[in-house]
Parts: C-alpha cells; sequence; structure tokens
C-alpha cells in the first residue's frame, strides 16, 4: 500500500501572509502531496521571545487563512506541547502516531544552509524529507538529502507586514482578508518595536 504523503510547513506565522500559503499550496501540489499542514511553533528555537504575540492569536489567524481551504489545515501539536519548539519532537511524534504517512518538511532556499545546526539533524532527516524552496541569491546545495522545488518568489515578511501596521499602512493583498480584519479587530502589532 502507499503511504499517505503530507507536507508540512512550520513558522511562527506572525502574522501568517500570502507568501506562506502560496508555497504551502505551490509545493503541495507540484509534490502531489494528498495535503499540507501549516505547524506553527510555540517558541521557535531561532526568534528572540520578546517579538513574538500570544500563540492563540497566531494560531487564530492560521485558521481564518486556512478555513476556505481543504487542502491546508493547522497541527497545533507544538503550541500544545509548549516550550521551544524542535523538529525533531514534532516529527518523532507524528511518525509514532502515523506509521502509514511520509513526510515532507517545507523550508525556504535561505533555511537550508542552517540545518546542519537543526537540533539532532541527523536523526530528523531519517525521519523526514526535506523540500527546499528555490530563491534567488541561495545556491541549492546542502550536505543533506534536499528535494528541490521552483514557486514564484514574493518578496515578503511576517515583520515587513507588522512594520506597516505599525506605520498605519494598508495590509490588504498582503494577508488574507480574514486575517487582516482579525489584526485590525485585536489591535495587534500596533506597538510593534
Amino acid at each position: 500500500m502507499q503511504k499517505k504523503q503530507v507536507g508540512l510547513l512550520g513558522g511562527n506565522f506572525n502574522p501568517i501572509h500570502h507568501a506562506h500559503l502560496m508555497i504551502a499550496e505551490q509545493v503541495g501540489q507540484k509534490m502531489g502531496f494528498d495535503e499540507v499542514h501549516l505547524l506553527p511553533s510555540y517558541l521557535p528555537p531561532h526568534v528572540d521571545e520578546k517579538k513574538t504575540i500570544d500563540s492563540k492569536q497566531r494560531l487564530a489567524m492560521v485558521k481564518l487563512a486556512v478555513e476556505d481551504n481543504s487542502f491546508l489545515s493547522v497541527d497545533t501539536r507544538e503550541l500544545a506541547r509548549k516550550g521551544k519548539s524542535y523538529t525533531i519532537d514534532t516529527m518523532l511524534e507524528m511518525t509514532a502516531e502515523n506509521p502509514d504517512t511520509e513526510y515532507y518538511f517545507i523550508i525556504g532556499g535561505d533555511e537550508v544552509a542552517y540545518l546542519p545546526k537543526w537540533h539532532r539533524i541527523d536523526e530528523l532527516i531519517r525521519l523526514v524529507n526535506f523540500v527546499g524552496v528555490k530563491r534567488a541569491g541561495f545556491t541549492p546545495e546542502s550536505p543533506y538529502p534536499i528535494i528541490w522545488v521552483d514557486v514564484p518568489e514574493i518578496q515578503l515578511s511576517s515583520s515587513y507586514i507588522r512594520k506597516q501596521v505599525k506605520q498605519g499602512c494598508s495590509i490588504r493583498y498582503l494577508v488574507p482578508d480574514r486575517v487582516r480584519e482579525y489584526i485590525a479587530e485585536e489591535g495587534l502589532y500596533l506597538d510593534e518595536v
């Protein structure tokens, strides 16, 4: 029996935006995945804790962003686990729960260079396949096996969106409308440093 193939896109999603969603959708379709799960992290190992809004608000935005797309879903295990979100812990849990599923972790081309620094990377590459999203200026090379995928490049970051909100500028077309409305209703990012 062929294993189910599931893509995983982790991130802080502070906030989630159209580039995240486009990457999840495009990579998932090009790779022929059955579905793609977005994995919001509780505390990413590499992000300054002070810059992250409450995980409940980030989760609410991710749910709003994917609610009309049955191909994308949200996996909340890292939020429920709390603490630093190490991919190895998540993959040990997922592979134990779903031995009939093959997982593919989607990362940006710029992140591939950091793989040697990932917690327990040698164990991790035996549990999950890595899919690298090609990016201009980053050589598609790695000492680890990476499946490279081309998707349209969008120069968009969560930090840019937070800055726009703080400056009172529109974020329409940068994030899904429901996410934009949520940010406004909750008054998020107005005091961004």
